[in-house]
């Protein structure tokens, strides 16, 4: 598929690109290429290919939630650097 300057210009308009004479004329022969290439696919016969969204099969892991005790207070703050009341001291990180 042909793709002529005044494509290339339009896009890179909308993309807020300033190209010269030379880069209009890479770029409009390189998504020629490309949608050369996609054409190209389309002639791939594809009946009985069920689509897909992935290369691989996905599956997420999830789990049921489950309530568990917390930790004790005292346990938690046994390797604090810091703690003061019962709670972690931490550097002031907002001024």
């Amino acid at each position: 598929m042909k793709i002529t300057r005044d494509e290339v210009l339009y896009v890179a308009d909308l993309a807020r690109l300033d190209l010269d004479a030379e880069m209009i004329d890479k770029f409009a022969g390189q998504i020629g290429t490309i949608l050369d290439y996609v054409d190209k696919l389309n002639e791939v016969d594809t009946d009985g290919v069920r689509p897909t969204s992935h290369a691989i099969s996905l599956t997420n892991a999830f789990r049921e939630d489950e309530q568990i005790d917390h930790l004790e207070r005292e346990k938690v703050l046994a390797n604090a650097p810091e703690k003061e009341d019962g709670n972690f001291i931490v550097p002031k990180v907002v001024g």
